[in-house]
């Protein structure tokens, strides 16, 4: 496993890369988790060289009160040409898919695919926070105890600035041609309304979308087999499509 810091404008961004093979980047969840994919990545590490890193104000990266979608996104850029990669598949889980396909809408010579986990929307529906604000309260949600360490501005800063980001008037233009093959993987049992997720994978040319009866929003602590063999296929589809 190799792990170093980046450099990203005046910010140190800690990232890690473990595996061999086709270059994916990996975007946490939140907005405001530090590492914790490690258990997905270990799933495709004999396909995959995959990077991860922590955001601006999450874990081991500067934390310098600079949150926004458009930040994320050139650190992220930075990330890839540290490590040297022309060409990656930008994957994620809950919000990460979302950062996934900004970023491929921003730099799309350099993704050969996308892969969420989760995730994956760009609607701000009432319906659906209020779906998802019941589930919280009346299902609850099981994180394998997982407690993340991040400045409490990020999420409300990104998440204000994501809901700027999909206001703009040419976005379903740019995603409907994306030609990047995409592919969504969510749980059947996510407390999250999964028919965002479903609309972004049918207007995408190349857009997927799998569900895993039973699973809930962390998929691999309780349906870890499946959650593998669906990434591993959706892995393979791309480098084929490539």
């Amino acid at each position: 496993m190799d792990e170093r810091y980046v450099k990203s404008g005046c910010a140190r961004l800690w990232t890690t890369s473990s595996g061999q093979g086709t270059p994916l980047l990996m975007f946490n969840g939140g907005p405001g988790c530090d590492d914790y994919l490690e258990p997905v990545a270990e799933m495709i590490d004999d396909l995959c060289q995959v990077i991860r890193f922590e955001p601006r104000g999450c874990g081991r990266s500067d934390w310098d009160g600079r949150y926004d979608v458009d930040t994320l996104l050139t650190d992220a850029e930075a990330v890839r040409r540290a490590y040297g990669v022309e060409r990656c598949v930008a994957a994620g889980h809950s919000f990460g898919p979302c950062a996934a396909l900004a970023y491929a809408l921003r730099y799309p010579s350099r993704v050969m695919g996308l892969i969420g986990i989760a995730g994956g929307r760009v609607v701000n529906d009432r319906t659906w926070h209020e779906a998802y604000r019941r589930g919280s309260e009346e299902v609850g949600e099981e994180t394998g105890g997982t407690v993340f360490s991040a400045d409490p501005d990020v999420n409300p800063q990104c998440n204000s600035s994501w809901k700027e980001y999909i206001k703009r008037p040419a976005l379903f233009r740019e995603i409907a041609d994306l030609q990047a093959p995409a592919v969504f993987i969510n749980g059947g049992k996510d407390i999250r309304p999964n028919w965002p997720t479903q609309q972004l994978a049918t207007l995408m040319p190349s857009g997927r979308y799998v569900e895993i009866p039973g699973a809930a929003h962390s998929i691999w602590l309780t349906h870890a087999d499946e959650l593998r063999a669906e990434l591993r296929r959706s892995v393979e589809e791309i480098i084929l499509k490539k």
